[in-house]
């Protein structure tokens, strides 16, 4: 740790959003802590960003588009709080929130996460926040499910406080743009990850940004999807600690990664989708999920493997568009558009 007066540093990586990044910085500075060192890096934007950013009197740097990871790690070297929030230019914290985030962050905390409300462009809300509060509340071992799922319930990059030394992995990312990649992934091996189970900042879904909650389902996104995450897990596998060593992740047993694989196959129609269900059935059986979700999951897969592609992909986008998931969209699915 630091000897900084700083607790928490935030981080505002902006490229392009000029209508969006002064609500981000206002949301910071109306929590009014003398506590927060807040950074702004704009990453070579080519809209008005920057005199946006500029008119807002904070600390700024302008630096050659490079991408997300790069420009975060730019504003890493600015600042000096021994953890960091990266927020998203286009999104925003809520009152209050660093309010409830400090008192947890402590030298053995890797994470402090918490849950955000989505939004669309113009801030009107799309309902449920990502992740949803009751979804913080299920036990288990982090690492453990890492381990066997490949993934565990954590928020997009702006809902993400982490310890410095974590963030230090995204230099050696050079697979990844993004940076709610190796780290999100890593933070329950190097620590204690702390889950707040409220809203305390806005997500903002829109055709730009970069994650795919919202999105059309695209079969070459979930390719790089899967490569990334092949990535992902030799990376964390490399710098896992050494009481950890002994059991490192094998990518092509993971939920993620076979789940993904089923997808793809069914998406394009691939008959090998039907040797794969079976393997994947055994491992949803085998892990932490609770049994009525092991139920819903390995019917989803069922359906997913032997509807007709159109069906499939209809159920593949309820599961993967919150805002899509209803009853009526789910009968519509089954019944190939006519509920």
């Amino acid at each position: 740790m630091t000897g900084s007066t700083f607790k928490i540093a935030v981080i505002v990586n902006c490229y392009n959003y000029a209508e969006y990044v002064e609500r981000a910085i206002r949301s910071v500075l109306v929590q009014n802590r003398s506590d927060c060192e807040l950074v702004v890096v704009d990453d070579g934007s080519t809209d008005a960003s920057w005199e946006v950013i500029s008119r807002t009197g904070v600390t700024a740097y302008r630096i050659e588009n490079s991408g997300q990871r790069r420009a975060c790690a730019f504003g890493l070297d600015q600042t000096t709080a021994p953890f960091v929030l990266f927020l998203d230019a286009d999104d925003e914290l809520a009152p209050g929130a660093l309010d409830a985030i400090v008192p947890h962050l402590q030298p053995s905390i890797a994470k402090v996460q918490f849950c955000l409300s989505r939004v669309d462009g113009g801030s009107t809300s799309l309902g449920s926040a990502v992740p949803e509060p009751e979804l913080f509340r299920e036990p288990g071992d982090l690492r453990e499910r890492v381990r066997r799922t490949g993934v565990y319930i954590s928020p997009p990059t702006s809902g993400n406080v982490f310890r410095r030394d974590l963030c230090e992995l995204l230099r050696d990312a050079d697979y990844d743009d993004a940076v709610d990649g190796i780290i999100i992934l890593a933070a329950p091996f190097f620590g204690e990850v702390v889950s707040l189970p409220v809203e305390l900042g806005l997500y903002r879904v829109h055709s730009r940004n970069m994650s795919g909650v919202g999105r059309m389902i695209d079969t070459d996104k979930i390719e790089q999807h899967m490569k990334r995450f092949e990535h992902l897990i030799d990376h964390l596998n490399m710098v896992m600690p050494k009481d950890s060593k002994s059991r490192q992740l094998d990518v092509k047993r993971t939920f993620f990664y076979l789940e993904k694989k089923l997808i793809l196959a069914a998406i394009n129609g691939d008959a090998n989708r039907y040797f794969q269900l079976p393997r994947l059935i055994g491992v949803v059986a085998q892990e932490y999920f609770s049994l009525p979700k092991k139920l819903v999951l390995s019917l989803f897969h069922i359906l997913v493997a032997l509807l007709p592609v159109s069906m499939s992909r209809h159920l593949i986008e309820i599961r993967y568009r919150p805002e899509q998931r209803s009853a009526r969209a789910f009968a519509k699915a089954l019944t190939g558009g006519l509920a």
